[in-house]
C-alpha cells in the first residue's frame, strides 16, 4: 500500500503554482496526539534526525481520539500570485476523492493557522486549537496550529453527497 502522494498544479506557462502532499499513518496502537508528540509526523527516525530541542505539543483533546488509519493532508503551497483565488477549495474535492479511493481512512486530518479558518481557506467539520504547537530548530519553525479533521463518513459525504452508506429515506 502506498503511504503518500502529492499533487502539483501548473499554470499555462508550465510553472508550478500549487503543491499538496498527503500521507497515511497506521495509528491502530496509538493516536494522533502521541504521534505528533513523538515527532514521527515530521521525521522517519526522530531519535536520529530531530534536533534535541525539537518539540511538538498537542493539547487538542480530540487528537487522542483520532486512531486507526489516519490520512494527513499537509504541506500545502500556493504561489503568491495565485493566492486568494480559491484554488485549495477547487482542488479539495479531488484531493478528498484520491484519499478516500486510495486509503479509505478512519480519519482525515490537517493543521492550519487560525487565520485560515477566519478567511475560509479551511472549512473543516471539526477543529480545535492546540493541535500542533511546533518547534523545529533546524528548519527554523516555531508555530501554533489548529487541528482540523473529519471522519471517514464525513470524507465520503465530501466526495459524494449522495453516498450510499447514509440511511435511505423511508418512502
Amino acid at each position: 500500500m502506498h503511504e503518500g502522494y502529492w499533487i502539483i498544479g501548473y499554470n499555462k506557462k508550465n510553472e508550478v503554482v500549487y503543491l499538496e502532499a498527503a500521507r497515511l499513518f497506521n495509528l491502530q496502537h496509538s493516536n494522533l496526539g502521541e504521534h505528533l508528540q513523538s515527532l514521527k509526523l515530521f521525521y522517519g527516525e526522530p531519535e536520529k534526525q530531530a534536533h534535541p530541542e525539537d518539540r511538538c505539543i498537542c493539547t487538542a483533546p480530540s487528537a487522542r481520539k483520532i486512531t486507526g488509519k489516519v490520512a494527513y493532508h499537509g504541506d500545502l503551497w500556493v504561489r503568491s500570485d495565485f493566492r486568494g483565488q480559491g484554488i485549495p477549495k477547487s482542488i479539495g474535492g479531488i484531493v478528498a476523492g484520491i484519499t478516500l479511493g486510495m486509503w479509505d481512512p478512519d480519519f482525515l486530518c490537517w493543521f492550519g493557522r487560525r487565520w485560515t479558518l477566519d478567511k475560509g481557506v479551511h472549512n473543516p467539520p471539526h477543529c480545535e486549537p492546540g493541535g500542533a504547537i511546533l518547534q523545529l530548530v533546524d528548519e527554523n519553525v516555531s508555530e501554533e496550529n489548529w487541528l482540523m479533521w473529519m471522519t471517514r463518513e464525513e470524507l465520503r459525504r465530501t466526495v459524494d453527497p449522495c453516498d450510499s452508506t447514509k440511511p435511505a429515506l423511508a418512502s
